[in-house]
């Protein structure tokens, strides 16, 4: 029964979802809430998304790495030395 459902899982066609999350933004958004949600709690989990990110989606990597070192040249995180 398990083996049977798990095969129908298999030949789900996701392209009508992926479609929706391309054709309206807010959904898309919507669903990365909820993927980030979930990843929260599974550190290993925190990993492989960045390392997927890393290596799958260049761009969002390169944002990514651009609004943290915005961040740290505006002061948002403490200075080692105070400020001296």
């Amino acid at each position: 029964m398990k083996t049977e459902a798990l095969q129908k899982q298999n030949n789900i066609d996701l392209e009508p979802f992926y479609q929706a999350l391309e054709d309206d933004p807010k959904l898309l958004e919507e669903a990365l809430e909820i993927l980030l949600g979930m990843i929260n709690f599974e550190p290993q989990s925190v990993k492989k998304f960045a390392l997927l990110i890393k290596e799958d989606s260049r761009n969002l990597y390169n944002e990514i790495v651009e609004l943290y070192k915005s961040n740290q040249e505006k002061g948002d995180s403490p200075s080692c030395c105070g400020g001296h």
